[in-house]
């Protein structure tokens, strides 16, 4: 995928050197009201082997990494590789700047390009402005798990969304 710069923002694939700042903007990012658990990478190589280099796309802006957005197949079934499940973060002093959204149109075109016809994502149904920001983005709900977890004192649901794409082949391929 060719870089994309718009206002000092760039966007690229993933790659090796940016890990430790993924890590720690996962940590930043990833709390008790936005995911299920914790993230605990034991390691960096760990955190490598759950997110390869180029199984993201970064943005970068002023050369400062502010925002992810990771994809890749649900299941690994040959019959699902139509489908890209997405998650995104953006670091809090880059959000309300469009970084968000802009990531998410770089993701529909790099999956539509590679024959995705589907981009799915989970959320916390106590995350209002991440459910407000997919609904701007063009996501709708497709169902949810009542009272999935219990997270600081109450039952929070899990809900699936997902937005239909264009460029999916008849053949079913894929992203690599």
């Amino acid at each position: 995928m060719p870089q994309l710069n718009r206002d000092a923002l760039t966007i690229r694939p993933s790659e090796i050197k940016d890990a430790r700042e993924l890590i720690v903007l996962d940590n930043m990012i990833w709390t008790e009201d936005t995911s299920p658990g914790p993230l605990m990478w034991r390691s960096r190589e760990d955190y490598l082997m759950h997110a390869p280099p180029g199984s993201q796309l970064v943005a970068l802006k002023d050369g400062e990494l502010c925002g992810y957005v990771g994809f890749g197949c649900p299941s690994g079934m040959e019959s699902n590789r139509h489908v890209c499940e997405v998650n995104i973060a953006v670091h809090p002093k880059f959000q309300r700047m469009g970084i968000g959204r802009q990531l998410i149109e770089a993701i529909k075109s790099h999956a539509a390009e590679n024959g995705i016809r589907k981009l799915r994502l989970r959320v916390l149904s106590c995350n209002k402005p991440a459910l407000a920001f997919y609904r701007k983005c063009g996501f709708v709900e497709e169902g949810r798990l009542r009272e999935e977890f219990f997270l600081g004192g109450r039952y929070v649901d899990e809900v699936f969304m997902s937005c239909m794409l264009t460029g999916g082949k008849e053949d079913g391929s894929h992203l690599a």
